[in-house]
């Protein structure tokens, strides 16, 4: 992977945050997210969750936060780290991850990688994140 490669992060909570922050010290990111109040506040460089702290946010020039899902156009990797969160029947509600792979979808280019880090059952990303990405992108 060549340090000209950008990485897009999809979901700023406890594991997208750090995620990427760890990426951004050697390559360019885009982390972004829907909530645009915790976009707002990253970009002043305060994390409310407190995952990084205040002077190595404020300290990485290779990260930029957003919530236009078109900024994620010129990533060659997108890794989304939205929640999985339960129903109250204990099944999972893939809606965060649906959602993120409609917007995906929508902006997705050929030859960019598409990374789910997010707790699902074996088979949950190809069963529905990849056809909806297929759907929404027009690509295979």
């Amino acid at each position: 992977m060549n340090s000209n490669k950008k990485i897009g992060v999809v979901g700023l909570g406890y594991v997208g945050l750090p995620l990427a922050v760890a990426f951004s010290k050697k390559f360019e990111v885009v982390g972004y997210d829907i909530n645009t109040q915790r976009i707002e506040e990253l970009s002043t460089g305060i994390d409310s969750t407190l995952e990084v702290n205040t002077d190595e946010l404020q300290s990485l020039v290779r990260l930029s936060f957003t919530s236009d899902v078109n900024l994620l156009k010129k990533c060659t990797f997108i890794i989304v780290t939205v929640p999985t969160p339960v129903t109250i029947n204990n099944t999972p509600d893939f809606n965060p991850l649906i959602d993120a792979s409609k917007a995906i979808g929508k902006i997705l280019q050929a030859g960019t990688t598409v990374i789910y880090e997010s707790t699902v059952f074996p088979g949950a990303t190809e069963e529905i994140c990849v056809p909806i990405l297929e759907q929404e992108s027009n690509l295979k």
